[in-house]
């Protein structure tokens, strides 16, 4: 819940309770006491913490679980977890509903597989596509210049 979300973002962002209250302009005591769930900040003020943190209020305000982990971090704005999934013998994996929900995804559809130090991302072919070719006009824009 929030006060479990408060710890974890604050242990993430390596800010001390006093920090974080000088921030949204309260005491470290009314701070530690939303910690520990004694009470719950108004609204006005989780909209600062959720702009200090980098996360929706939505987000905040709410418990994330993963299946085989528990609770979870809110993610970054505009970042989603939908859980875990397994990859089978064949090296497949199923995406979660939400996921193909959200992204309009269906059977047939393509995927670019992209990846970074920390893992893999699908995103539309489409997409990917479209934003390669505004690249290189962009890029040819530059070069006519």
């Amino acid at each position: 819940m929030l006060k479990d979300n408060l710890i974890m973002l604050r242990n993430i962002h390596g800010f001390s309770q006093e920090q974080i209250a000088e921030k949204i302009d309260i005491s470290r005591q009314a701070y530690a006491k939303w910690e520990s769930g004694a009470t719950v900040p108004d609204i006005e003020k989780c909209s600062l913490l959720a702009r200090v943190y980098g996360v929706s209020l939505d987000s905040l305000i709410k418990e994330e679980r993963v299946e085989g982990i528990g609770a979870v971090p809110p993610p970054p704005a505009g970042k989603s977890i939908w859980g875990t999934v397994t990859v089978n013998d064949r090296g497949q994996i199923v995406i979660p509903k939400a996921a193909r929900d959200k992204f309009g995804i269906a059977a047939g559809d393509r995927l670019i597989v992209a990846a970074d130090d920390k893992g893999i991302a699908l995103i539309p072919a489409e997409t990917f596509e479209a934003d390669i070719r505004k690249a290189m006009a962009m890029a040819r824009v530059e070069a006519d210049k």
